[in-house]
């Protein structure tokens, strides 16, 4: 692979906190050096003059759904790489929830092979935490860690029995594999279709407590504490669960938490009149909780923002509200969005690509989410300003329902490179 020198950009590694002019040296496939301000004379191999842009580690994305295998017509490995690419995400953790379910290191194996014959970025596979989701029976999590998988996840999934989860929660310690477990208590949830509230009961619609999801939250973090396993909450959404997560995080470094895009810069209202693409697990809730998920993440007790990107089709989301299906798609506006905390002055640069790089690859255990000497070369170039309007034909999933339809917004992916290659240039791009 050929040398590449990437010129004139303004460089962000949340790493090392650096934020300024540099050059930045790729050599088969891996990062050489991180030189501040002008190009050291004589580089050799491609040269890229980024005239200004950002130059960032590529994003780790914690929570990506994808029909493959089993429901391709929603999304496949290859047309969520190119999403990914295109939303500057280099490597994306595929969540278990396929047909079959990826419980067997078989199907791991599978995903990986699949991955690298079809996807432009890194797909690292999150393996079953109990047979084929059900709840009742753990999986074999030291077979599945020798296939590939970077961590265990029941997906869309809450493993609802205290026993199962102590159980899984000592055998995912004692293979050092991180959990990253869905919050719901399923009996609080109920038939509930979005926040509980006012806004649900003029709508009419059944809600969700914040309950639901702070005492599950809280039972987990015991357990955790309990077996000393590496924990994730996979997604919170409300005020009280920030609570939760900064006072047991004054007492174990062993645990983490993420958050939804969506749940970070949208809200109850944004449900209008029965917008399925609004339908969410969890759900949107009000704009104080948002605002106490914003001041977690300045605090550091949010680690992680994630896509939570979930396909799905025109059957099951053109439906009245109350059956609609969850979920919406993310990868390709993922960054665009967290932006908006920025633009927004809610967040500083650095918090919100810190977030989204160095945390998930440090959770993992990955070597990139870096732009260091001996990391692969896993990067985007960004402009912070360019503005651009969402639009569901031009969305490159397979599927279109986005939260995000219509919304204009600051900031877009110029290039995408992955191991030094370039992945994916918008059309003006740096050359």
């Amino acid at each position: 692979m050929s040398a590449l020198t990437v010129i004139n950009a303004r460089i962000i590694d949340p790493a090392s906190n650096f934020d300024g002019l540099g050059t930045l040296r790729v050599e088969d496939g891996m990062i050489a050096a991180l030189t501040p301000g002008a190009a050291p004379a004589g580089a050799g191999g491609e040269v890229i003059d980024a005239r200004g842009l950002v130059l960032a580690p590529g994003l780790i994305d914690m929570r990506v759904f994808t029909g493959e295998p089993g429901r391709e017509y929603r999304e496949t490995l290859q047309s969520a790489g190119e999403a990914a690419a295109a939303g500057g995400v280099t490597s994306f953790v595929a969540m278990p929830d396929t047909l079959p379910v990826i419980d067997d290191g078989a199907l791991v194996d599978f995903v990986l092979r699949r991955a690298r014959a079809t996807c432009k970025v890194n797909v690292l596979p999150a393996a079953a935490i109990t047979k084929g989701l059900a709840g009742e029976e753990i999986t074999e999590f030291g077979l599945l860690k020798e296939s590939g998988a970077v961590c265990l996840s029941d997906g869309r999934r809450s493993i609802q029995s205290s026993g199962l989860l102590r159980s899984a929660f000592t055998y995912a310690a004692n293979f050092d594999l991180p959990v990253v477990h869905h919050v719901v208590d399923a009996s609080l949830a109920g038939d509930g279709v979005m926040n509980e509230g006012l806004f649900a009961t003029v709508l009419g619609l059944k809600g969700i407590p914040a309950e639901a999801e702070t005492i599950p939250l809280a039972r987990d973090l015991q357990l955790a504490a309990l077996t000393g396993v590496r924990y994730h909450a996979a997604q919170i959404s409300a005020a009280r669960s920030v609570d939760i997560m900064a006072a047991e995080k004054r007492r174990n470094d062993r645990v983490t938490c993420g958050v939804s895009i969506n749940n970070l810069s949208l809200n109850e209202n944004d449900v209008g009149s029965y917008r399925t693409f609004f339908k969410l697990s969890p759900p949107l809730r009000s704009e104080d909780d948002r605002r106490a998920l914003v001041d977690g993440l300045k605090a550091g007790v949010i680690d992680v923002i994630h896509s939570d990107h979930d396909p799905q089709d025109t059957e099951v989301k053109r439906q009245p509200f109350a059956e609609a299906s969850d979920g919406a798609v993310g990868l390709e506006t993922l960054l665009a969005a967290a932006l908006r905390l920025v633009h927004s002055d809610d967040a500083d640069l650095l918090t919100v690509l810190r977030a989204m790089t160095l945390r998930p690859a440090e959770i993992l255990g990955l070597p990139s989410g870096r732009l260091a000497a001996g990391a692969p070369a896993d990067f985007v170039l960004l402009d912070l300003d360019y503005p651009w309007q969402v639009k569901e034909a031009e969305l490159r999933s397979r599927s279109r329902n986005t939260s995000f339809e219509g919304a204009r917004l600051a900031g877009k992916v110029m290039a995408t490179f992955v191991g030094g290659r370039k992945v994916y240039g918008l059309g003006g791009e740096p050359a």
